[in-house]
């Protein structure tokens, strides 16, 4: 087998996808391809579409995105950027989470809060954010260029539930996180792993009862329509990252690395816009469109049940990092106290 089938095989490339992709890379430089995890007018894709808006304007340089589906899913995305073949990766630390073990930080329930001007100013201005994890990063090969917020977190179920123990022997449909597996565990759900593409067919069959995403991700995808009853437990928020090949982004002239740098900052603040309000514009699309659906939203004394239960998630995320992870968390709270307090 030559090199470039074997490439094309890790990558889960079809051979002549591949042999197109290679082929627009010897025949233009500065054609770049940028690939994402969501579907045509999701958060992720809207942030490309700003990305390539910002690099088409302000450069000869184009830029071709590729969404769900297109090259593979999000593990097959993330080893088509490592290997060189896409300059830009926008991917979730759910499924970061095994490359770089200390981004499964942000599937510690209750960590982060839930009201959006505390989580846009501590993306902001988080050391953690902004310092730690690039490091983290560039130690596998990419250069972070952003990480951004794109939803408070919803449960879905069978059936309404409001305490950890109603939640005992539902399988929920984790990302192939470990750390994401440790809190369904210790909400006393029985996680089940499982690629984004077997989700809706595995709750329309039974074999999973729940799963938990972004209200808008719950509208795109139709998840509400096999999975009716939506609960907010108030316990986290959806964070994703936009990064390049670091090899490429290296390589690239001081002009192009401030063009990259300003495209990714101009697509941040355009996100921001555009998830103001787009979880009650989902939920309304939701609710107007199926009279199934509930919705549940635990008070104070019904998430204290649930938060009781985060300490130990966050003594198995020190187990899995070791020093380094207790070091990023406790950069976390302290960034997380700062913002807060002003």
């Amino acid at each position: 087998m030559t090199s470039f089938s074997k490439l094309g095989k890790r990558a889960g490339l079809p051979v002549v996808a591949l042999a197109a992709l290679t082929a627009a890379s010897s025949v233009s430089a500065a054609n770049w391809r940028y690939a994402h995890e969501e579907y045509e007018g999701d958060v992720q894709d809207v942030y490309a579409y700003k990305f390539k808006e910002y690099i088409e304007e302000h450069s000869d340089h184009t830029l071709q995105v590729y969404r769900f589906g297109e090259l593979g899913e999000s593990d097959d995305i993330m080893e088509q950027t490592q290997d060189g073949i896409l300059n830009f990766v926008n991917q979730s630390p759910g499924f970061t989470g095994s490359l770089i073990p200390e981004a499964q930080i942000f599937f510690i329930p209750y960590l982060m809060p839930t009201d959006m001007d505390t989580v846009i100013s501590f993306f902001r201005n988080s050391e953690a954010i902004n310092e730690d994890f690039p490091a983290l990063y560039a130690e596998k090969g990419l250069e972070l260029l952003k990480m951004y917020p794109e939803g408070e977190m919803v449960v879905t179920l069978d059936e309404p539930i409001t305490t950890p123990e109603q939640l005992s022997n539902k399988k929920v449909r984790v990302m192939t996180n470990p750390l994401l597996s440790e809190t369904y565990s210790a909400f006393g759900a029985t996680p089940t792993p499982l690629p984004w593409g077997e989700v809706y067919g595995a709750l329309q069959t039974n074999m999973i009862q729940g799963q938990e995403n972004p209200i808008f991700w719950i509208e795109s995808g139709g998840l509400y329509e096999v999975s009716p009853n939506l609960i907010f437990t108030g316990h986290g928020w959806f964070t994703t990252a936009m990064m390049a090949n670091q090899d490429f982004y290296n390589g690239l002239s001081d002009e192009d690395k401030k063009l990259v740098k300003d495209a990714a900052d101009y697509a941040f603040e355009e996100i921001i816009e555009h998830i103001d309000g787009l979880a009650d514009r989902s939920l309304e699309k939701i609710t107007s469109s199926n009279d199934k659906v509930t919705v549940t939203r635990l008070d104070e004394q019904q998430i204290a049940a649930f938060k009781a239960r985060a300490p130990q998630v966050e003594q198995k995320f020190i187990e899995m990092t070791g020093e380094r992870g207790q070091e990023l968390l406790d950069q976390f709270k302290q960034d997380l106290q700062e913002i807060q307090q002003n």
